[in-house]
């Protein structure tokens, strides 16, 4: 006691800034302990609320498996099915249920197809959930709006795509790309429509992740392509001519030749790689008469589509570009005339090696 009351009147004693120290100190510990309670405790709650989520959801998916497999063909839904149905109706309106509910239910739905998988679907509407999804669409947040369209997408709700439309020029790239994938997903290649009146760039991501859900469809029926070969939205033709290739439009090729001439000289690489896979013999003059106005990329692009269309009559053309200051251009020529005329290579070789070593 004795040792407490001479520091304080130490403390008393001391100069401002030591006391002003002291003052910072003791409220800083306070806060800190304060600081290590409240985490304490958000952690202890947390843990308590993963325990309440674990448990309701282990209920639901007890249910809905039991929902799965209590159907019947004599009618939509069975009596045992209804019983289920109304449970889990009483629950919906509990937004922490809810999402309980909607990501059991998602879970289950990745695991089946078929009927099954379909059934899963019927089941979302008939609670009532499809009302809550549909109300994200209409929310401020561009976060909330881009899940509620997911939701639509992975329980394969059509009716919807009108409203799902009006979201196709949104000003945040997020809340697009679930638009887009909603409707190829369900669609498949007619879903590909909004490329007819997309105004904002579509992103080399959203390109792939495109392509990617058109192969998972399987669907043999593609979409007439050349409508968008002609768009003013130079990431619509980009893709475009990525489709061009995936599924060898052949019948697109005078469209293809366009836009050789194109103001984009993305595009017109994009392009001349479209032509090289699909071997449009026409292409390869045109691009030979105009080679020296061409872009680097585009050269590029052309002496690797001549690796795959050679003939004997290209050699006048490859040997006055022989000598080109590129380097690489000057490797893709030997390489071509390699492949047209072994024998002569060797001379085009001892050349070439002379001209480096100069």
């Amino acid at each position: 006691m004795n040792d407490n009351l001479q520091i304080l009147e130490a403390l008393k004693y001391s100069s401002p800034l030591i006391q002003l120290t002291w003052v910072l100190s003791g409220i800083f510990s306070v806060f800190i302990l304060a600081l290590i309670i409240f985490l304490k405790c958000l952690r202890n709650h947390l843990r308590d609320k993963e325990k309440i989520e674990a448990k309701y959801q282990e209920d639901y998916e007890s249910q809905l498996v039991t929902y799965l497999y209590a159907g019947n063909d004599d009618e939509a839904f069975s009596s045992e099915q209804q019983l289920i149905i109304n449970e889990l109706k009483k629950h919906v309106t509990d937004p922490f249920k809810r999402k309980i509910i909607i990501s059991t239910l998602l879970k289950l739905r990745n695991e089946i197809s078929g009927e099954m998988g379909e059934s899963i679907d019927a089941l979302f509407i008939k609670l009532g959930l499809l009302r809550f999804s549909l109300a994200k669409l209409r929310n401020k947040k561009w976060d909330v709006i881009a899940i509620g369209i997911r939701e639509l997408t992975q329980f394969k709700i059509k009716a919807v795509h009108k409203i799902i439309m009006n979201n196709i020029n949104h000003p945040l790239k997020e809340v697009r790309k679930e638009m887009q994938l909603y409707l190829v997903h369900l669609y498949a290649f007619k879903g590909l429509e909004f490329l007819n009146i997309l105004e904002t760039p579509l992103s080399e991501w959203d390109q792939i992740q495109l392509l990617e859900v058109l192969q998972l469809n399987n669907e043999t029926q593609i979409a007439d392509i050349k409508p968008w070969l002609k768009s003013s939205n130079d990431s619509v033709v980009i893709f475009t001519l990525k489709l061009a290739k995936v599924y060898n439009q052949f019948e697109a090729k005078e469209e293809l030749i366009e836009l050789l001439n194109h103001k984009n000289i993305e595009v017109r690489t994009n392009t001349i790689s479209a032509l090289s896979h699909l071997n449009v013999f026409e292409a390869k003059n045109i691009l030979k008469d105009n080679f020296n106005e061409r872009s680097h990329e585009e050269k590029i692009a052309f002496l690797k589509m001549m690796e795959n269309v050679y003939e004997n009559s290209d050699k006048p053309f490859l040997l006055e570009h022989i000598n080109h200051k590129n380097f690489e251009i000057k490797l893709l020529i030997m390489e071509i005339l390699k492949n047209i005329n072994f024998e002569e290579y060797a001379l085009y070789e001892a050349k070439f090696r002379r001209l480096i070593t100069a």
